[in-house]
């Protein structure tokens, strides 16, 4: 129950700013695109009884489509919720364990929250920006091809992000951005034994497409 309520404060939030804000022209910019998860994951080794020593895994990089929506404050600062359709990401073992392969798959919902600050002026047809913001991940549908019964804790940190916005007409645009998220978790498998491991994912995020005002 927890988890859900965590899962939807960043969504709430972002809906009562927009609901609160005073309307203006173009207030509102709309980005669709692609997006690349690439964790650089480390962990203190997976542990259990019968797990052989320097026993660990690996999270690979996954592809998937991004949804954003970023409403004007103030000029220059915008509030801007993520969301997007949740990868498949696929854990392999490593270490004294690798001949297992693949170990496991889990869905990776992550909606995140970010105040930008973008430079320049609102006429400008090339605008960098930076962000802060806190993002929320939740590992849905964990599964094993070993039959082992996987929970994967919810994570909540802190993003940067740092990217870079073209209009093509007072509408449409480009855009390119690159984000560092803290994301951890705990891993806990039961089968035969009971496996365990705190993981650092330590993403990075690479996300490209196109934006509309409105």
């Amino acid at each position: 129950m927890h988890s859900h309520i965590r899962f939807l404060m960043p969504v709430a939030a972002a809906v009562l700013v927009l609901a609160q804000a005073p309307a203006q022209a173009q207030s509102n910019t709309f980005k669709f695109g692609v997006i690349r998860y690439e964790p650089h994951s480390t962990s203190d080794g997976i542990t259990g009884i019968g797990v052989p020593a320097g026993a660990d895994s690996n999270v690979k990089s996954a592809n998937t489509l991004l949804l954003t929506i970023e409403h004007e404050l103030v000029p220059n600062i915008g509030i801007e919720l993520v969301v997007g359709i949740p990868p498949t990401v696929k854990t392999y073992a490593t270490g004294s364990v690798s001949y297992l392969g693949e170990v496991l798959t889990a869905k990776n919902v992550a909606p995140a929250l970010i105040m930008n600050y973008h430079f320049g002026d609102a006429g400008s047809k090339l605008r960098p920006y930076l962000g802060v913001g806190v993002n929320y991940t939740h590992f849905g549908s964990p599964k094993s091809p070993y039959g082992w019964q996987v929970h994967l804790s919810d994570s909540m940190g802190m993003l940067i992000q740092g990217g870079i916005d073209y209009a093509i007409t007072p509408q449409w645009g480009v855009f390119a951005s690159a984000a560092r998220v803290d994301v951890r978790t705990k891993l806990v498998a039961v089968g035969a034994t009971v496996l365990q491991s705190d993981i650092n994912l330590r993403p990075w995020t690479y996300q490209l497409g196109a934006s509309y005002k409105f």
